[in-house]
């Protein structure tokens, strides 16, 4: 909610936010570049990845009880029936922040994955409660072979101050993992751990995406030679830089990147094996194809000026978003 609260703000003096952390999508605002994930470049390709190469059948949506995991799963419930995945084989679930009994929740999670089909866990379970929930599957003897979780809030920074022997084996959907090998990454991490003078802090994916949005900043002033928001605002459409993966992180008339897609597994160390990637770069998309009331919308700042074009009735709705 922070960010919905933050946006009026931002309008009304006219800056510039780059938000570097995954959010629900269905919505572009002038004044907003979203250099983290929307939804259709991390719970999608997440789903996807399960559905074709894992083979899961049954699908538990778990999320804690705010605005992002409620949208997101909307979509993924969307998304789920429009591959032909019936109701009875959705389970839907929201927790408070920081909700600690899981006992109950995970024996539910048990019994529904206990109907003969695979069955896997779509988590969009914030902070603390994370580490709970996992010991309560391990507690009942639910191992990542019975029941995958694969998660879009849990990565190294988590991680780094867990026990993750509950979490071994259990999957993450991301953009960027710190344990990738390319050149750029293995020179920036250097670089990390010598300006924080610990070689063991952890770099994550929300780290990238502000690395990311910041050489885009530097590129734009250059471009625009001003700071001044609305030329910076300008400019910045269509640039690119490298991200840490060793692809171009490029700024789309959206407001959103190009982004590579990664499925990771977790180790011991809490650092994460890639398992699957996506074959190229996914642009970012404002509004969902799977929303009766999003997939006619569309955003497009530089020839439509609007983050909420009707494609159907020709109309741009509301002003900035």
């Amino acid at each position: 909610m922070s960010r919905k609260s933050l946006l009026s703000v931002f309008e009304k003096n006219n800056g510039l936010l780059f938000y570097p952390v995954q959010y629900e999508g269905e919505e572009s605002s002038k004044n907003v570049f979203y250099t983290g994930a929307a939804p259709n470049q991390q719970a999608i390709p997440a789903v996807d990845y399960l559905m074709n190469d894992i083979k899961v059948k049954r699908w538990v949506l778990a999320g804690t009880d705010y605005v992002y995991p409620r949208t997101t799963n909307k979509i993924l419930e969307a998304y789920l029936k429009s591959k032909g995945v019936a109701a009875t084989d959705i389970m839907i679930n929201y927790t408070p922040f920081g909700h600690s009994d899981w006992q109950t929740i995970v024996a539910d999670i048990k019994k529904f994955g206990s109907a003969g089909k695979k069955t896997a866990v779509v988590s969009t379970i914030n902070g603390d409660a994370n580490v709970p929930f996992y010991k309560e599957l391990g507690n009942q003897k639910i191992s990542a072979e019975d029941i995958p979780v694969v998660a879009f809030s849990v990565g190294e920074e988590e991680l780094s101050g867990l026990d993750t022997k509950p979490l071994v084996g259990h999957l993450a959907a991301w953009n960027y993992f710190m344990s990738v090998k390319s050149p750029l990454n293995t020179e920036w991490i250097g670089k990390w751990h010598t300006f924080t003078k610990n070689p063991k802090r952890t770099f994550n994916d929300p780290m990238e995406a502000t690395l990311i949005g910041f050489n885009l900043w530097v590129k734009a002033v250059e471009k625009a030679k001003s700071t001044e928001p609305d030329k910076v605002g300008a400019a910045i459409i269509g640039l690119e830089t490298p991200n840490l993966t060793g692809g171009i992180a490029k700024m789309l008339p959206n407001h959103h990147l190009t982004k590579p897609v990664l499925i990771g597994e977790v180790r011991a160390d809490g650092q994460f094996d890639t398992v699957w990637k996506t074959p190229g770069l996914v642009p970012g998309d404002a509004w969902s194809d799977f929303l009766p009331g999003s997939k006619d919308i569309e955003a497009d700042w530089v020839v439509l000026k609007c983050g909420n074009y009707n494609k159907a009735t020709k109309k741009c709705s509301g002003q900035n978003y």
